[in-house]
């Protein structure tokens, strides 16, 4: 299937969820590109525009949410399409707030393939995709806090659980939960430190006005 308007580019650093999306979009004839992170596919859409952006939003240097907060500032690149693929924002806010300055659809993993070749298919023939307008920078990262401060606490409360659930767990069954618990602290040291980034930068613009 040819894209008149450059390559797909995929954004995610999960390499068995990128390889994924690479092979299920090549299976279809499109032209795939792929990037790490957000900073890796700015670059790359520094050098060619991309026809379509696949992006998740939680990764490390850069993530999805920050990254398409820059496309949509740049007049250049401000109506590239992007499509979120998501485990972590997944709740009606989260949802709402990445269809407000940078998404034009929302997909939640773990991945459909077919509704996903659907949606990537709606996006890349739509005459007008509805791509939003670029939010002001005191509401986007206002609005990126409270996204992430909710996601903590949402992921601290996981962590006590399955800690408390560990205490009272035989042997046999400790090594499964114990994987868990080692996957949800890394992603509430990954969400902390997204949000101390924030929070410096809300100290910034405070400053500022």
């Amino acid at each position: 299937m040819s894209v008149p308007l450059g390559p797909i580019l995929v954004v995610e650093d999960v390499p068995h969820v990128r390889e994924l999306l690479e092979v299920t979009l090549r299976f279809k004839g499109y032209p795939v590109v792929s990037a790490c992170d957000g900073l890796e596919a700015l670059e790359f859409i520094a050098r060619e525009r991309p026809a379509l952006i696949v992006a998740d939003i939680l990764m490390p240097r850069m993530d999805g949410f920050a990254m398409a907060h820059e496309i949509r500032k740049n007049p250049q690149t401000r109506s590239i399409p992007i499509i979120f693929v998501s485990a972590t924002y997944v709740t009606p806010e989260d949802k709402k707030f990445a269809l407000s300055f940078g998404g034009v659809r929302f997909i939640e993993k773990p991945i459909d393939t077919e509704d996903f070749l659907l949606t990537v298919a709606e996006v890349l023939t739509s005459d007008s995709p509805n791509v939003p307008a670029p939010m002001n920078e005191r509401d986007f990262y206002q609005g990126y806090r409270e996204r992430l401060e909710q996601k903590l606490r949402h992921k601290n409360t996981q962590i006590s659980r399955t800690e408390r659930l560990l205490a009272t767990l035989p042997d046999e069954q400790k090594p499964a939960f114990e994987t868990l618990l080692k996957q949800a602290l890394a992603d509430r040291d990954e969400i902390q430190k997204e949000l101390d980034q924030l929070y410096k930068i809300l100290d910034e613009l405070k400053g500022l006005s």
